[in-house]
Formats: structure tokens, sequence, C-alpha cells
């Protein structure tokens, strides 16, 4: 740790700050740089200016990891200052052994041990609040329209190709009404959208063995179910992520065919094959999965499904393949990520026998793409000439780029809307669609 504190002639620290990784971290980057805004400091937009660099990091699959240590490389060269935390903190052997000269290292959602390290390296700023006030919403790297609502860390499951438990540890479920009251503020700063995410958010509440707790005055139990239903009182779009296929999902059905959230669920499935899903130590009911989506869909028909799944799994045959194509051809998923499996340090997957071949791996991804593909343009194909309500994300030279109750933000397809230059980022507006691909769709206002 650097022996003199840095601070600047404005008597305001400059942090740089870098965030890698997925939305969760993202919510992590938004805690951290609003409790440095709180306290004074400067957040620099470059490593030159900075007096110290915070980088984010993520370290989730091998790729991540490497683009962790690039970037911290990258800081260091830069700046030379360097603070690391997040996901890949939590191995600081790791990141040590790359790069000794890194101020501090500390693990996922450490907020305050982040802070005491900024501290010890520039000094805590004399602050007028009044001065610089940052907004009750905190501070937000996505658009104002949309916000991630992180309402648990951790996971109690033992995935066989995941390590994040041994970085974020067990679920711990926030309380019900902290994250209402979080709502609440993001949507009367406007906020039009909030995505739900956690490691396993159906989970919610487990720990707490569903403990009731108080929001405005009234009893609400930390439950998924009772938490959509207060959700859905601030009149905006409720997206729900990372939901794992419990039964307690069942009860959500009717609140999204009631118009309370939307009918959107994003279920990372995995696979289809019963072997390959007891190898991964993941639910292993295709059957049971497919007869629940065809109830879903009775309740509500346009519920959207999104999923993700992994291909050449260790010991993952053609038969088991074949499996998983059959699934998703009976599925009809409308919205499917599909990821070749890599080696994870860590991860007790690597141990398991009978590794695929990297060529059968692609061939297997190709397979995979070209049936959802399929699916995806003719699910599409059947929306053309419906009637819909999209939320405008940016609007470019061409129009409007926007995204139905169907698409989540960046992962999922768009609807373009050419020549509306005049609509604001937010607004949500009504369309008719006209065309539509594998992924996005085209229309015009109603």
């Amino acid at each position: 740790m650097s022996d003199s504190k840095t601070n600047t002639a404005s008597g305001k620290g400059k942090v740089g700050f870098v965030s890698l990784g997925c939305p969760k971290n993202t919510v992590d980057s938004e805690r951290i740089l609003t409790q440095l805004k709180t306290e004074g400091y400067e957040i620099s937009p470059s490593y030159d200016d900075a007096d110290v660099v915070l980088v984010n990091t993520c370290g989730f699959i091998d790729s991540a990891v490497q683009e962790s240590l690039d970037t911290i490389g990258e800081a260091i060269r830069e700046n030379g200052k360097v603070i690391v935390t997040g996901c890949l903190g939590a191995k600081e052997d790791v990141i040590r052994e790359v790069h000794p000269n890194v101020l501090a290292v500390s693990g996922p959602h450490a907020y305050d041990e982040v802070m005491n390290q900024v501290h010890e390296v520039v000094e805590k700023p004399v602050h007028n609040p009044f001065e610089s006030l940052v907004p009750d919403t905190g501070v937000k790297l996505t658009p104002k329209h949309y916000a991630y609502l992180k309402i648990s860390e951790g996971c109690n499951h033992r995935c066989t190709f995941c390590i994040i438990p041994s970085f974020r540890g067990d679920l711990v479920s926030r309380p019900v009404g902290e994250v209402l009251h979080e709502a609440k503020r993001l949507a009367d700063a406007g906020v039009k959208e909030l995505l739900v995410i956690s490691q396993d958010t159906s989970a919610y509440g487990v720990d707490t063995k569903y403990k009731l707790d108080f929001w405005e005055g009234r009893p609400v139990k930390t439950r998924l179910t009772q938490l959509c239903e207060e959700l859905a009182k601030f009149g905006i779009w409720v997206r729900l992520h990372y939901v794992y296929p419990y039964p307690n999902v069942d009860e959500l059905i009717p609140l999204m065919a009631e118009g309370k959230i939307l009918p959107y669920l994003d279920i990372p499935f995995q696979h289809a094959s019963p072997k390959v899903l007891k190898n991964m130590k993941r639910p292993a009911h295709s059957e049971k999965v497919l007869e629940r989506i065809k109830k879903w869909r009775e309740i509500c028909p346009n519920i959207v499904l999104r999923s993700t799944f992994i291909v050449g799994f260790p010991g993952e045959t053609e038969e088991d393949f074949q499996m998983l194509l059959d699934f998703l051809e009976e599925a009809q998923l409308d919205r499917v990520g599909c990821f070749k499996y890599s080696p994870v340090e860590g991860a007790t997957a690597n141990e398991l026998p009978d590794q695929v071949d990297e060529e059968i791996k692609q061939e297997r991804w190709e397979r995979f793409m070209e049936v959802q593909q399929r699916i995806s343009a003719a699910k599409l194909q059947a929306k053309v000439g419906t009637i819909m309500d999209v939320i405008v994300d940016e609007v470019v030279e061409e129009g409007a780029v926007c995204r139905s109750f169907g698409d989540a933000p960046e992962i999922d397809g768009q609807v373009f809307l050419d020549n509306q230059v005049h609509l604001k980022p937010g607004e949500i507006v009504t369309v008719e669609i006209e065309e539509a691909d594998e992924y996005d769709m085209w229309g015009h206002l109603v």
C-alpha cells in the first residue's frame, strides 16, 4: 500500500473506474460509484487524470478472467495505482501472480472494504453535499429508463460447471422492504423498467424462511411472488431474470396474464438430457419442464421464454445432444443463448471423464443454433401484423431503436422504427409490427 496519500489541487480525489462482467457486477459497481460520489470523490473518465483506478472484475469463465487480468494490466501501465475488487478478487493469488503491484484486492460486494482501500490511497475529500448532490437513485451505469434490481447475493446450488458460490457464497436475500424502497426511488426518478436479478431469483427468501418484513406500514413476505405483487404497483415494466424452474414459479404466471409484470421469464435450463443434467448437478426433469411450459402458455398465451444451454459438456454423447435438439423443437422457446462448454479453473466439471473434442463442440453448437434460429424466426414472423407496446432505448439517425416486452436489453432482439427521430429514450409507444428476421422486428407507430 502506498505510504503517501494523494490529494488533488481541487481538494477532490479523482477515481478512475472500470466495471466488467454481468448485471450483478454492474449493480455492485453502481453502489461503489454512488458511495464514492456521496463522499465527494470525482469519477475520472481517463486513466491519466485519476489518482487511483478501481477495477471491478469478473471471474466466471476463463475468457472473463483473462479480460479482467488484461484490464488490470492496462490500468497499471496507464496509471500505476490500481485497486481490484469483484469476483476475481476472491482469488487474490491469481491476480498477484500476474500483477504483484496492485495496491489492494477485495472480493465481490465488499463495499466497505473497497472504500477503506480508496481512503488509504486518496485522501477523503472535504465534501459539501450541497455543492455535489448525488441523485436519490445513486449512480447508475445503465441508461436512465431501465435499472437492475438485485434482490439477493450468492447461490445454494453447486452446479459442476460454475464457481460463483465460491466467490459470492450461499444465498443471502435482501430484506423485501429495502428492495421495494430502492425500486420506488428508481421509479420516482423516471426508471420505466426494472430488471430483477440475482444468481437464483426464484429462491428469494428461502434463506430467511420467507421472513415477514414491512413496506409502507404493510406486512410483506420476503418471497418472489409477494415482491412482484408490490413491484407491479409502481406502474412500470418488471422483468424477471435467472429464474430456476421451481414449483413456486407457477404462481408468477397469473401475474403475467393480468399484466402486473412482463410476461417474460429467463430460465437457464442448460440441457435436456437427464444424464448431462445429472453431471451438471441441475434439476433433471425435461418432461416435467415441457408439461409446465404448456401450462404456462395456457394461462398466459403471450409469455416469452428465454433460456441458455451448454453444448459439449463432458460426457455429452450424440444421443444426449439429440435429446437437446428434440427438447428445443418441443419447447419452442422464444429467445435462446448457447455456449460451448469450456473448463473454468476450480470447477468440479474439469475432473469429469469423457471431455468432448473442440471440433465436435463447434459442430454441435452450429446445429443447435440452426434449429433455434428457425424456431425464433417463425416465432417473430407470427408477430407480424400484431400491435404491441415497445420501449425506446435510443434514437439514432435512421430512427428509434426499441424493445418489446419480449426483449431484455443487450441480450435479446430489438424493434426498429424507421424515421421516428422525434421519440425519446424511455418512452413507451404502441406500434404495429411490419416485418421480422430471426432476432429483430421492424414496425411503425399506431
